[in-house]
């Protein structure tokens, strides 16, 4: 295998050459940008309050964003059949990292998502997710047939799912699970799998998930909570309650840049999984759609550049970015979602924009994948375009030469 140094030095893997998706990446910049700004507005209390420095979240998440930035323009430099060749080993890795989590995990209001490595705490679960993806859009490549007309060609991928959400479950960590099973399914599905395959699982699922949320007490009661929040408002209902007064106090226009009223110390994780929330008070309506608007172009390019793949032949690269188009649009639903009071809360960040060192680092990767592939894309293009001009101006000049004969 290549060292790094020769792998990021091979004129065949430079990125120098290929035009960006600019619409990709005005909608991935704005969102670090919004989330920054956020980040800062919504901590500022909290961190006062813990640190003495208002600042002190807002300078992490800076530097989480440089971070995920570096993390975008090296992932842009190894080639797709890196991952490709790879993905079995990522997968291990998941695996490795999401049991090693329930081990030497830090513990943080009931749950071990996080292995502590100095600077940073390693949230097991992000890593899992893309590493999940490679691995399937391999498998897709491989064995697309079989997907497509056998049982057990579908459930195999469904099943690794399972194995790595079973490991999630027992951190807890019901949202990504979420997200990873929503997202395996929706590759399967853009794959060509039978339709009436997804109804009997979708039925399953559901049992399944009616089972989970009334086995234990405290599930059942964040359902109960979610459909009249109002009723346990100061219990069970608080989070929500209060991010909802948030919304309602936004109103149109919102109350501006910094006057969040919610953020002090009224609403928790105002920074992390309701920093929306505090979006939608300072901003009002025009930022909430704003970031929704964002969110869309960021998925909707996702898709076009892995259809654009998926028409050139390089399946892999297309499912890759199904995968994480459909990660993106999952998870930021949900958030959005569970700030709006449309879903129960779920321990989800909203990918680019919330405060958090790997779900920044993950993300980055992503959208660095994502701009990959579109170069890839279109340097065959061009490669291609230029063969056919090459083989007319040939055939011209064959044709010219027998007139001058004739």
């Amino acid at each position: 295998m290549k060292s790094w140094d020769q792998l990021f030095s091979s004129p065949r893997f430079s990125t120098a050459r290929h035009a960006l998706d600019g619409w990709l990446l005005t909608a991935s910049i704005a969102l670090l940008s919004t989330g920054w700004i956020m980040v800062t507005s919504a901590s500022s209390e909290i961190a006062t309050s813990l640190t003495g420095n208002p600042y002190y979240f807002s300078i992490r998440h800076g530097i989480f964003v440089l971070i995920a930035l570096c993390s975008a323009m090296v992932v842009m430099r190894i080639p797709m059949t890196w991952w490709r060749n790879n993905g079995p080993a990522l997968l291990l890795v998941a695996a490795i990292l999401l049991a090693a989590v329930l081990i030497v995990g830090r513990d943080v209001n009931g749950s071990k998502r996080w292995i502590s490595l100095g600077i940073i705490n390693l949230q097991a679960s992000e890593v899992a997710k893309l590493c999940l993806v490679i691995y399937i859009s391999g498998y897709l490549e491989r064995h697309l047939e079989r997907v497509r007309t056998s049982w057990w060609g579908f459930l195999a991928p469904l099943c690794l799912t399972f194995g790595l959400g079973g490991l999630m479950i027992l951190e807890p960590d019901y949202g990504t699970t979420v997200v990873m099973l929503a997202t395996v399914m929706g590759m399967l599905l853009l794959a060509g799998a039978s339709m009436w395959r997804f109804i009997l699982l979708a039925g399953a699922v559901i049992a399944l998930g009616a089972f989970i949320a009334i086995a234990e007490p405290y599930r059942l009661q964040r359902i109960t909570s979610f459909l009249d929040p109002w009723a346990n408002q100061y219990s069970s209902g608080y989070q929500l309650t209060q991010a909802l007064i948030a919304f309602g106090r936004g109103g149109w226009l919102g109350l501006g840049l910094g006057n969040s009223v919610q953020k002090l110390f009224y609403l928790p994780e105002a920074h992390t999984d309701f920093v929306f929330s505090v979006l939608a008070e300072e901003l009002g309506l025009p930022g909430a759609i704003g970031v929704v608007l964002l969110f869309a172009i960021l998925v909707f390019r996702a898709f076009r550049i892995g259809r654009n793949a998926e028409l050139g032949g390089r399946l892999f690269a297309a499912y890759t970015c199904y995968g994480i188009a459909l990660i993106f649009g999952a998870q930021a639903f949900i958030n959005i979602a569970v700030n709006a009071g449309l879903l129960p809360t779920k321990g989800l960040t909203l990918p680019l924009l919330s405060y958090g060192g790997s779900s920044l680092l993950v993300s980055g990767a992503m959208v660095g994948l994502l701009l990959r592939v579109d170069g890839e894309t279109r340097s065959r293009r061009r490669a291609a375009a230029k063969a056919r001009a090459s083989e007319r101006r040939m055939h011209i000049s064959q044709q010219e030469a027998l007139d001058g004969q004739g």
